[in-house]
């Protein structure tokens, strides 16, 4: 007597992959900036440690933390970004680039959800509009 041995194994491994690339592509709307889920409130919580909060970030955001210059800072400030209030807190800042040169003045946003730095936006054109920036002096003495 003869069994057929028949295996299913590819043919799952293939679905739940294709099951699993489908799930990472659907960011639940169509704004490109609000992938973490919130309460969706309005009454977004102030981001009470946002300076040390935006310092741990930018440590590993930039390429070289080293010898910051012109660091400045905004108060945070709620914007429209990506259809929601949220708290956003505008720096600028002159840091080295991978060749270890100043690349000149760059403006960043920090976007905060429920009360946390949720991520770096680097395209500030309306978020940063208008806002006072004040001496950011602890970016300058930011480490590797």
């Amino acid at each position: 007597m003869r069994c057929k041995l028949v295996t299913y194994g590819p043919r799952v491994a293939a679905m739940l992959l294709a099951l699993g690339v489908a799930g990472c592509a659907w960011t639940g709307g169509n704004d490109s900036l609000s992938y973490t889920a919130d309460r969706g409130v309005d009454d977004q919580k102030f981001p009470a440690n946002y300076r040390p909060e935006l310092l741990a970030l930018l440590r590993t955001y930039l390429n070289d933390p080293r010898g910051v210059r012109e660091a400045a800072i905004a108060q945070p400030a709620q914007r429209e970004v990506g259809g929601r209030r949220r708290y956003v807190v505008c720096v600028r800042f002159n840091a080295r680039d991978a060749a270890g040169g100043y690349a000149g003045v760059k403006e960043r946003a920090g976007m905060y959800i429920d009360g946390r730095l949720d991520r770096i936006i680097e395209k500030t054109e309306d978020l940063c509009k208008g806002v006072t920036y004040a001496a950011f002096p602890e970016m300058e003495k930011l480490t590797r």
